[in-house]
């Protein structure tokens, strides 16, 4: 799951030894994090954004792949890996229209999974 891989890089980032620290940072409580790491929760994309900034991780890779740990089925998880292979194999260049509407606007892993092969293709 990516969310785990997310906080443990901003927590390396940071040289922080616990979770809370990172809750502290997300104004959130400490439980919310250890829900994201099982599974149980999901983070918004702002903080996805803040994460991927303060650990100096690409955006756009981190909102594709938070995207397809919330894709409720195996087919959507598979077009969101679809969408980032084909932005890794262009360099990314061109996924930056389409990451301002993830940012803002994640609605529908369905919805945005179509989008985003769309403007792809």
């Amino acid at each position: 799951m990516f969310h785990s891989e997310l906080l443990d890089a901003y927590k390396k980032a940071k040289n922080y030894v616990q979770d809370k620290q990172i809750a502290h940072d997300l104004e959130l409580p400490p439980s919310r994090i250890s829900e994201m790491r099982k599974g149980k929760r999901y983070m918004s994309d702002k903080s996805a954004v803040f994460l991927a900034q303060e650990a100096g991780l690409d955006i756009h890779e981190v909102i594709i792949k938070i995207a397809a740990d919330r894709a409720k089925t195996d087919e959507t998880k598979k077009a969101w890996e679809t969408v980032l292979g084909k932005l890794r194999s262009q360099g990314l260049h061109s996924i930056q229209g389409l990451s301002l509407g993830l940012v803002g606007f994640m609605l529908t892993a369905d919805y945005w999974s179509q989008c985003a092969l769309y403007r792809l293709c």
